[in-house]
This record gives C-alpha cells, sequence and structure tokens, in this order.
C-alpha cells in the first residue's frame, strides 16, 4: 500500500511499550507524599506526563486509522467500488500527512530536546541595521512561540542606541521547546534595501542566535564561586516591567571560559542571580557536549561544522522575496509569513536531515 512503508518507518522511531513505562514512572512520582513539596517540579512532571500521554493517544488513533483504511482496501478489491476507491485514497492522503506530522514529533528522540530553550540573539557588526535585524528576529521567534502555545519569558534584555537591541535573552517553555528551537542555532543573515539608509542603499546584516537548553539543577555541572565573577546593574529594557530604578540585574561571567550570562527578569537581585546561574549551568553543560562531540569527531578522522558563527539562513528582501535555509536547501517566497513565525518548514528540513545523516 502507499502509505505502508511510513507507518513502517513510524513504528521504527516509537516505542509504544517504553511510553507506557514513562506514563508508568510519572504516574508513581505523581502518587508520592511528598509530591507537592516543590510546586515548580510537580508541574513539570504533570507537563510531561500530559505530553507522553498525548504522543500515545496520538499513536493509537493513527494505528486504527490505519486498520480501517485496510479493511477498506480489502472491500474495495472485492467489490470493485469505485466511489469507496475514491475514499480510500483521500483516506490514504490524510494519513500520510498525518503520519508525516507525527513523525517530526518522534524525530524530537534526544536526551534534552524536550526541556525549555534559552534563546540569545547578538546582532553582528553593522550598527542600527544590524540591531533593528536583531529585533526582528526577536519578535519573529516570540510569534513562532505564541502559535505553538508556548510561554516566553524575557531574562536579558539590551536596547539598540538608535533602534533595535544589542542583544536579549529570552526563556521559552514548552515540552520539547529544545528540541525544535536548536534548528535555529547559527548566523542568520538578513538582505534588504535599509530603512536606515537615506540614500536607500541595499545592506547586509547578521545576527548570531544560540539556543540551548534549560538545565535543571539534577544535572551535575561544577562551578566553583572562586571562577565567578558577578556585576550588579540596572534592569533596561522596553520599558513597563522591564525597568528597575535599584541594581536588581545580575551578570555573571564565568572566568575559566569566558562564558557571559545576565538576567533582569526577576524583582530581586537574588532571584535574577538563580536565573543566571541557571542559564550558566545551561552553557557549560552545552560547551562539555560540544567538547565530547569534537573529540569523537577527530578520533573518527571526520571534519565536524561549527554550528556557531556559521550562516545558517539567508532572508532576502530585496532584490527579490527569498528566505533559504542553507544546510537544507528548504526555500519559501514568503518572506512575511516566515518573519511571523511560519518556522515550521526549516525546523521540519533541520531535524529530517539529521536523521538521514545518523542513518
Amino acid at each position: 500500500m502507499i502509505w505502508s512503508a511510513d507507518y513502517r518507518l513510524l513504528g521504527g522511531l516509537f516505542d509504544l511499550e517504553l511510553k507506557q513505562e514513562m506514563i508508568a514512572n510519572y504516574e508513581e512520582k505523581m502518587s508520592m507524599p511528598d509530591f507537592w513539596d516543590d510546586n515548580d517540579r510537580a508541574q513539570t512532571i504533570i507537563s510531561e506526563l500530559n505530553a507522553v500521554k498525548s504522543v500515545v493517544e496520538q499513536y493509537n488513533k493513527l494505528h486504527n486509522e490505519q486498520q480501517e483504511l485496510e479493511m477498506m482496501l480489502e472491500l474495495v478489491e472485492e467489490e470493485q467500488d469505485e466511489e469507496m476507491a475514491g475514499e480510500l485514497v483521500t483516506g490514504i492522503t490524510a494519513l500520510s500527512n498525518k503520519l508525516s506530522d507525527f513523525e517530526l514529533q518522534l524525530l524530537l528522540n534526544q536526551p534534552y530536546d524536550r526541556l525549555n530553550a534559552i534563546v540569545e540573539l547578538h546582532p553582528g557588526a553593522g550598527g542600527t541595521e544590524s540591531q533593528d535585524w536583531g529585533m526582528m528576529l526577536y519578535r519573529m521567534y516570540t510569534r513562532w512561540a505564541e502559535k505553538r502555545g508556548f510561554k516566553v519569558e524575557l531574562l536579558d534584555y539590551q536596547p539598540g542606541d538608535e533602534a533595535g537591541i544589542k542583544s536579549v535573552s529570552m526563556l521559552v517553555k514548552g515540552y520539547n521547546a529544545y528540541g525544535y528551537l536548536k534548528a535555529e542555532k547559527g548566523v542568520h543573515r538578513l538582505v534588504r534595501i535599509s530603512p536606515f539608509d537615506s540614500a536607500g542603499r541595499r545592506h547586509t546584516s547578521f545576527v548570531s542566535c544560540d539556543v540551548v537548553p534549560e538545565i535543571d539543577d539534577t544535572i551535575e555541572i561544577e562551578i566553583r564561586s572562586e571562577d565567578l565573577k558577578v556585576d550588579t546593574y540596572r534592569a533596561s529594557g522596553a520599558g513597563g516591567q522591564h525597568v528597575n530604578k535599584t541594581e536588581s540585574a545580575i551578570r555573571i561571567t564565568h572566568i575559566p571560559t569566558g562564558i557571559v550570562v545576565a538576567c533582569q527578569q526577576e524583582r530581586s537581585q537574588i532571584a535574577n542571580r538563580d536565573r543566571a546561574m541557571k542559564m550558566l549551568r545551561s552553557k557549560l553543560y552545552e560547551r562539555k557536549i560540544e567538547e565530547q562531540m569534537k573529540e569523537l569527531a577527530e578520533i573518527r578522522g571526520e571534519q565536524s561544522d561549527i554550528a556557531w558563527g556559521s550562516q545558517i539562513r539567508s532572508y532576502v528582501f530585496h532584490p527579490y522575496s527569498m528566505v533559504k535555509d542553507h544546510r537544507t536547501s528548504v526555500e519559501t517566497g514568503n518572506v512575511g509569513a516566515v518573519m511571523d513565525g511560519d518556522l515550521d518548514m526549516f525546523i521540519d528540513g533541520y531535524l529530517r536531515s539529521q536523521i538521514r545523516q545518523q542513518a
């Protein structure tokens, strides 16, 4: 059958028994007397349980649809009913599309795909033009998250001198947020007629996007207090809740690695420090994983790509309209939709390309 190969592929990605074990494990934790002692942890477990249950329900629904179509196929072959044959073709097409969407969820099977994501945007050289491009990307990712039902928390915001941003850090909260957004790590290139150029010339701007999972306290990462430089400053931002008259914002520098994190979202200095330390732990963990991957590539004699600093995607506003991902060749002429948060085609293409490389 047309869709049988797709379904076999799905079966290879989906382990129903493992998912059922995960559900049982979560439900056991929820039955413990001290479950609600840590409200944040409790909410995380509930969220993860609901997410796994949702995946199992989708799988069972697809399986039932497959069985119904198999029965319909037998009737078509026996009765040679053209009208029913047409319904069968329609059903096969619909199921294939559903399988494709479901398969994308199953591709997020790495250990930390399920975690929240910390996204940082840093404009490159180019002054106001690049800083404005940074703001456009910030809006793009915010809109994408909203469409997926994810929650966005602004962690640090440094406004540009005239427009845009000098840098921004945000936490995207939701199941598989990191799994999706890791596809966005790299340098994003913009080509357009600059609204800040009185001569109306075409400009090229670059913004780097860094994405790391929000690692919780259960991950053991050694951070010595003597390796930290902690600075305080007044919060700044787009106004309202992001502006603070006291030095409650925190900037932490990890001296051995040079990693810098900052947080100004919370009202108190203590809360900002706790959030900044979690960001630092996430970055140090990501660095550790990257070092391990580089060592493995050297052992294998392979030449690994460097994600940070590589141009992954171009957004061309002039002389034509196109957004193209250079890693996968996925492209679209609907620039407006992309800037409004329609990124799934690029994320889908990236995740599938990674699976093909691993095969």
